[in-house]
């Protein structure tokens, strides 16, 4: 019987995966991409589910899979995805722990608490602009003026977001299409490669690389904007393994 279900896509996700393994504690892993399940630990104490769910697809793997307990250790940005898995455990009655990413003081930015802001100081300028934030920001960023010349998109390589970028009017020759996360030397490249002179990223904490691309653009001379997280509540990651500890 699974104990728990992880829904997963971020590197705590996979260190909880590897700690249920460890630990001889039967768990499942949901992961949205193939790129994801590859980084799982191979065992048969640990199930893996890929694949995008809408609210009525977590509702049929939690119902189906009759686990004790679910762990959100989704992305601290993918709200919807955090809503449907918290309404899916409440209309099963079972628990749900959301983990959460550990952050950082930011200094020396300029922060904005949503995309509709972000949007606006980009708005405010004509400076080319190296963006972090993913494929999901996408249609958004295509509301900044002059985007299809201004903006370099950094995304996961796949097919997907070649199609979205091009629907969306970015210019395929301004595409960093590479998996993460990047070091301080890789961040360097991009935005020389970019000429940015603002780079957009989000809060991702340590383990999304978010301090390597401060020390990248304070040493190329890029402005830096950041997305700011919203607020939530939920468990410190140390918090989450006594927690599974207890389902052994």
């Amino acid at each position: 019987m699974c104990k728990v279900l992880i829904f997963g896509g971020t590197t705590e996700g996979r260190e909880l995966a590897e700690y249920c393994v460890h630990n001889g504690i039967a768990a499942a892993v949901s992961v949205a991409t193939g790129y994801g399940a590859e980084l799982l630990p191979k065992d048969e104490m640990l199930s893996v589910f890929t694949g995008r769910l809408d609210s009525e697809g977590i509702k049929r793997l939690v119902s189906g899979l009759g686990c004790n307990a679910v762990v959100d250790a989704t992305h601290p940005y993918a709200e919807e995805v955090t809503r449907n898995i918290r309404a899916a455990c409440s209309e099963l009655g079972i628990v749900c722990y959301r983990l959460l990413r550990s952050s950082q003081e930011i200094s020396g930015c300029t922060k904005a608490g949503n995309m509709d802001e972000l949007v606006s100081i980009l708005n405010s300028s004509d400076k080319v602009i190296l963006s972090t934030l993913g494929s999901k920001e996408l249609p958004k960023l295509a509301e900044v003026k002059d985007h299809g010349r201004r903006i370099w998109v950094r995304a996961l390589p796949n097919d997907d977001v070649r199609k979205s970028c091009e629907e969306l009017g970015f210019s395929r020759d301004k595409l960093i299409l590479e998996k993460g996360p990047f070091t301080a030397e890789q961040n360097i490249a991009h935005i020389k490669l970019s000429a940015a002179e603002v780079l957009v990223t989000k809060e991702s904490g340590t383990a999304g690389g978010f301090p390597e691309k401060l020390s990248a653009a304070a040493i190329c001379g890029a402005e830096v904007i950041v997305l700011e997280r919203p607020d939530e509540e939920g468990f410190g990651f140390d918090e989450i393994k006594k927690i599974l500890a207890e389902m052994r």
